[in-house]
């Protein structure tokens, strides 16, 4: 009679019950990472296994297809996937950026010259049948210099004889009760113009 250890079988079961439930896709991604890392140890790398750039990009773009492959990987960590795909993701949009076409130098100067005469750039290029983005349009032209505002500190100097502040205040008396308060403060000569206190807010006026 074979006798089968019921723990060996346990793990057989769980895999085969999880993969009833998911897509062809994702068992023929599985299949297909199974099969590369057989070819890659059927090479001869006696010391350390070696992951030529056509096996980088297998496993990436299976991983892209089917994430759950990574619980089939064997011979190469997860985590070595991963970084392969965000590699191959980042010098796909570096290459794909490279492509944009360069601006011809007439156009640029057209630009400049237009928004030196127009300063409210009213978008004439379209006009003109010339098709460019704002992007473009605002990388060439003319940069005005604007004289310097002045500050916070210099605004309250030079108008403090027409500035006032006002702050609302809670004194707490010695009988548990609360006074409301109204302090207005002038700034030029930190003159206090009103100062006083009511039971209720609403009777806060002046």
């Amino acid at each position: 009679m074979l006798l089968v250890d019921e723990r060996c079988l346990q793990p057989d079961l769980v895999d085969t019950a999880i993969g009833l439930f998911r897509s062809r896709a994702s068992l023929q991604a599985e299949i297909l990472t199974l099969r590369h890392q057989l070819n890659v140890l059927r090479r001869k790398s006696p010391q350390r296994l070696t992951f030529t750039s056509i096996d980088r990009l297998v496993f990436a773009g299976l991983y892209r297809l089917a994430p759950g492959v990574l619980d089939a990987l064997k011979i190469v960590r997860p985590e070595t996937v991963i970084r392969w795909h965000r590699a191959g993701f980042r010098a796909y949009w570096r290459w794909k950026s490279k492509g944009r076409p360069k601006t011809p130098l007439e156009l640029s100067h057209l630009i400049r010259e237009m928004s030196l005469a127009n300063p409210l750039w009213g978008a004439p290029l379209l006009k003109l049948g010339i098709d460019v983005g704002q992007t473009t349009v605002a990388k060439y032209m003319a940069r005005r210099r604007r004289p310097p505002s002045q500050g916070w500190k210099t605004f309250l100097h030079n108008h403090a004889d027409g500035i006032a502040s006002m702050d609302l205040f809670v004194v707490p008396t010695i009988s548990f009760r609360l006074l409301y308060g109204l302090l207005i403060l002038h700034h030029d000569r930190r003159q206090m113009l009103w100062l006083f206190s009511r039971p209720y807010p609403a009777t806060l006026k002046p």
